[in-house]
């Protein structure tokens, strides 16, 4: 572990010491027009991609999810969870089919637990909770109508 923060120390000082003579360089990367800017990151991340992969499909896929990105920025849709789920989506995956594969495809096996149960619980409420007080509105207008 010390050597973790040790390695870290030593590249924030390597940073120092390279960027504090650069400083007017980077200075003048703020002029650069937006339109410039942006042209010149989608480039790279194009270049980047194609030269990591080797596939336009790769190329294709980056360039809907940039687009998915822009628009979820745009309607304020949160981005954060989407990540967290690209993340852990393939891990729950792979533990959902391990656990079917176990319990020989029995889907009793996520409710047997105390801990899952509670846990599948705790999930159908926070999925549900948003909605609560609409059906309580709806079930007043319908008991007094």
């Amino acid at each position: 572990m010390w050597a973790l923060i040790a390695s870290l120390y030593i590249g924030n000082v390597m940073l120092l010491v390279l960027n504090l003579p650069l400083i007017r360089i980077w200075v003048k990367v703020l002029e650069i027009p937006r339109e410039v800017l942006y042209t010149a990151i989608v480039v790279f991340a194009v270049i980047g991609t194609y030269a990591v992969s080797n596939s336009t499909t790769e190329v294709f896929i980056m360039l809907v999810i940039g687009v998915l990105g822009f628009f979820m920025r745009r309607y304020d849709f949160p981005i954060a969870p989407v990540i967290l789920g690209v993340i852990l989506g393939p891990l729950m995956e792979n533990q959902f089919r391990r656990t079917l594969i176990v319990s020989d495809g029995d889907f009793g096996a996520f409710f047997e637990r105390p801990l899952s149960l509670g846990l599948l619980a705790i999930s159908a409420l926070m999925i549900a909770a948003p909605h609560l007080p609409g059906v309580a509105r709806w079930l007043r207008g319908v008991g007094t109508g």
